[in-house]
């Protein structure tokens, strides 16, 4: 599935916008070697990207954010790393905490498909007015406003 973001291509990331208001998302991710760090298991990295994304899904489809006038921008990440996962497959699952009028705060597990938390997350994204991008020759992700 490519959404435009290579990086998110590269890990292989999965996962179908939830509908308008859902204050829920998950987002998938396959566990093999693009995603491995030098041990040869998943890259702390990898969990804070998939972690990033499921969290700024959800705060995009929970809040009236009008992204051609706004950016959500990641304000805080903690990620706390439990585990490794037992099967082929990881799912980002994110939660609205709290939705303040510019702060939102998300609450995330990594989970393998025994449903084991291999990471938990707690995480805020800030609205704030649009941001253009640093290469003005480079065009915003494809997820852009129908996210």
């Amino acid at each position: 599935m490519n959404h435009g973001i290579p990086l998110h291509d590269l890990l292989g990331f999965e996962f179908e916008a939830p509908p308008l208001g859902s204050t829920v998302a998950e987002v998938h991710m396959p566990v093999r070697p693009e995603a491995f760090g030098f041990t040869a298991n998943l890259h702390g990295g990898a969990i804070a990207t998939l972690v990033d994304l499921a969290c700024g899904l959800v705060a995009a489809r929970a809040t009236d954010v009008d992204l051609t006038k706004e950016s959500l921008v990641t304000a805080d990440l903690h990620v706390r790393y439990l585990g490794r996962p037992n099967t082929d497959r990881v799912t980002a699952r994110a939660e609205v905490v709290r939705m303040g009028s510019q702060l939102i705060v998300i609450d995330c597990k990594v989970l393998d498909g025994e449903d084991r938390v291999i990471a938990s997350a707690d995480f805020s994204m800030m609205r704030v007015p649009v941001r253009r991008p640093l290469d003005p020759s480079i065009t915003r992700g494809t997820l852009g406003p129908e996210l």
